[in-house]
């Protein structure tokens, strides 16, 4: 049975669906950015402030720790990418090597830039003279790359985390 990765650009919906995908289908659930916090001590925002590379060898490590360990290999599993994974080359060969469903959220540029600058604090890459402008470049280059990596797209435009999961349930063959 193949196991779950979901991609998708920053505040996609990716670990809330992913948590609810996971009780769905009773299996567990992986938060990359959370076992990166976990073994770094440092959230991949302080990671990539350091320096992006720094991200990404954690990223690539955490990936790799995961499908070394057989957990991926050893039943459903449903795991939660990095909105910027798709920029990191070790991580991105290793997801299309491994297996999985790779399942991209896709979200609207204007829909993710509401609920990032929601809060008010913006990640390290978007503060600059436009962050708007900077986050829509970023968007549409890596809303360019995603669906070339994923076996599913799913517009989650309209949908709560439960109808997304519902979906790629139905669409994975998992229900």
């Amino acid at each position: 049975m193949e196991n779950i990765i979901l991609t998708g650009p920053k505040f996609s919906g990716k670990t809330s669906t992913g948590r609810v995908l996971a009780l769905l289908c009773s299996c567990e659930f992986a938060d990359l950015d959370d076992l990166i916090l976990q073994k770094t001590g440092k959230t991949p925002r302080e990671l990539y402030a350091e320096n992006p590379e720094t991200l990404w060898k954690a990223e690539a490590e955490e990936l790799t720790g995961i499908f070394e360990r057989g957990v991926i290999r050893s039943g459903r599993m449903v795991i939660g990418t990095g909105g910027g994974i798709i920029d990191n080359s070790e991580a991105i060969a290793m997801l299309k090597n491994v297996g999985a469903i790779v399942v991209y959220l896709n979200i609207s540029a204007d829909s993710a830039w509401s609920r990032i600058s929601k809060d008010g604090d913006l990640p390290p890459f978007l503060k600059t003279n436009n962050p708007r402008e900077t986050h829509r470049n970023i968007h549409d280059r890596r809303s360019a790359a995603y669906p070339k990596l994923a076996k599913l797209i799913i517009e989650t435009e309209g949908k709560n985390p439960n109808m997304i999961a519902h979906e790629i349930a139905e669409r994975a063959g998992w229900k």
